[in-house]
């Protein structure tokens, strides 16, 4: 009898069990991560990141994007499903930096806290943005484009696009210290891509074309950059221009060690993942967190690419 009052009693446990289990993972503040993209290797570094930071605040996340860079609606569509769900904080990477903001208000009416990362909002509403600063790291970019090709001659670049905050700060970063300190050297073209390799290979050869002295040229993201290393091997220009670019990626890393690149800007894309998520789980809790979380930059070319200080930052 006793036997079976146990074996009754271990029966409800695991059906308690059971059931509790889905409730408890249900407690845990679900925070939606909105990044501009999923295609390019940045992207799954930062989503690595937001993971590892999930882990650690015992929060839930889901990690999404548009397909490419410049769909901004569905982006906005993104944001919108999310929103009904009530989640406990939004982590937003804007490829527009105003189209979202009504959004973002509502939110912010429903006190959901936001918080930017990789690219901002023209707005106060997030508590906190984790971001590279992009003025600073493009404008170390046109300072060693500026020493490569020796202080004077015809440049130009191929940006993202001119919406997000991203590819607005990376192209006044660039122009502006150009003007500023290298008053030798022109920017005699800029071109947006949407982030698309293909698009940006097409707009990088037709600059190419179009500016025979032309003496190097910068990409503003991993899939800029990727449609400029197209077009100069496609030109065999190799080695005749000088290529700057931003992020890293396998691809882009190649071209640095055959020495096609001469270098580029990484970001910290999984210390941006980490740091969002971070931002919105203290949040939630009603602490307060930093309005600006600076995740640094570092150059890279052949000398230091497989060092080890670059490793955590150079992802395949």
């Amino acid at each position: 009898m006793n036997k079976n009052k146990l074996s009754v009693a271990l029966s409800l446990l695991a059906a308690v069990a059971l059931v509790c289990a889905p409730a408890a993972r249900a407690a845990e503040p679900y925070i939606p991560v909105i990044s501009k993209g999923f295609q390019h290797q940045f992207w799954q570094a930062v989503k690595m990141g937001s993971e590892k930071a999930a882990k650690d605040y015992k929060v839930k996340i889901n990690f999404e994007g548009p397909e490419n860079e410049s769909q901004v609606d569905k982006q906005i569509e993104m944001l919108q499903a999310e929103l009904a769900k009530k989640p406990a904080a939004i982590c937003f990477a804007a490829l527009d930096s105003k189209a979202a903001i009504p959004l973002l208000q509502k939110a912010h009416a429903a006190k959901i806290p936001v918080v930017g990362f990789d690219s901002g909002v023209d707005s106060d509403i997030p508590v906190a943005t984790a971001a590279t600063d992009n003025i600073a790291a493009a404008g170390a970019a046109a300072d060693h484009m500026a020493k490569l090709i020796g202080g004077s001659g015809e440049v130009a670049a191929v940006v993202h696009d001119q919406t997000s905050r991203t590819g607005i700060d990376r192209r006044d970063g660039f122009l502006k210290r150009m003007k500023e300190k290298h008053p030798n050297v022109k920017v005699v073209d800029v071109q947006y891509g949407g982030g698309d390799q293909l698009k940006s290979t097409d707009l990088a050869k037709a600059i190419i074309q179009a500016h025979p002295n032309l003496k190097g040229i910068f990409g503003a993201n991993e899939g800029s950059i990727i449609g400029v290393l197209n077009a100069v091997k496609e030109l065999h220009k190799e080695g005749k221009i000088v290529v700057i670019g931003y992020d890293a990626g396998k691809q882009q890393k190649d071209a640095v060690r055959s020495g096609v690149e001469a270098g580029a800007v990484s970001q910290d894309p999984v210390g941006i993942g980490y740091k969002c998520v971070e931002a919105a789980a203290k949040a939630i809790k009603g602490e307060k967190v930093p309005k600006n979380i600076d995740t640094g930059f570092k150059w890279y070319d052949k000398t230091n690419v497989d060092s080890p200080e670059m490793k955590p930052l150079l992802y395949d």
